[in-house]
């Protein structure tokens, strides 16, 4: 059985693969009947589609989503970026700035998390507080497609990662992304030293003056 971060996680992917390969004129009925199925009825459309052989291989079977994204394959909602991993917007939020901290390696354990992914979480939920002033902001980690992520859930009420999502509008992730993300630091205008002229080398001897 899929858990419900799972199921959420495919539908995220199936939504993406839509966006992708759809008709214009079929993309939001497409979308409308993924979002619709609860967990029983996602993990039959994928049955049927050959998309998995059983819930015991769900995970193994599909392709992971996070690593698509650091591949850029996927697109996202990029709003920050270090060496080690990536933080973009979650596109079926709970709550309004909801993100997530991607490890660019793709890890299964919790362990396994790299400091400067929990250093990248941290930059962020405070730009979130900043922002849109939630009660607070939970960061913790879960796995979907057996890929290590964190959360950086903003709490404005009693918000939980089991509570129901919403698919967000591209017009509204862009603006939240606007918002939130790391403005690049200008370059600082290169300083370039004139070369100091060389000292002369012993004392130059003036002619005698002729009277």
């Amino acid at each position: 059985m899929l858990s419900p971060e799972q199921a959420e996680q495919i539908k995220s992917q199936i939504i993406a693969q839509i966006e992708q390969n759809f008709p214009q004129d079929k993309k939001n009925d497409a979308k409308s009947q993924i979002m619709a199925m609860n967990d029983e009825e996602l993990e039959v459309f994928l049955k049927r589609n050959s998309l998995i052989q059983g819930t015991e291989d769900t995970v193994q079977n599909q392709e992971c989503v996070f690593c698509s994204i650091i591949k850029g394959d996927t697109s996202s909602y990029k709003i920050d970026e270090n060496q080690d991993a990536i933080a973009v917007l979650e596109i079926n939020p709970i709550s309004k700035g909801h993100s997530l901290i991607i490890p660019k390696e793709h890890i299964s354990s919790a362990d396994e998390l790299p400091s400067e992914a929990f250093n990248l979480a941290k930059q962020v939920a405070k730009r979130i507080k900043s922002k849109f002033n939630p009660k607070d902001v939970v960061i913790s980690s879960t796995k979907a497609f057996n890929h290590i992520i964190i959360n950086l859930l903003p709490i404005y009420e009693q918000e939980h990662l089991g509570s129901q999502r919403t698919k967000e509008n591209t017009e509204t992730l862009e603006k939240i992304q606007k918002e939130i993300e790391k403005i690049p630091e200008p370059k600082k205008p290169e300083i370039i030293e004139k070369e100091k002229p060389r000292e002369l080398e012993g004392k130059i001897r003036l002619p005698r003056r002729i009277p």
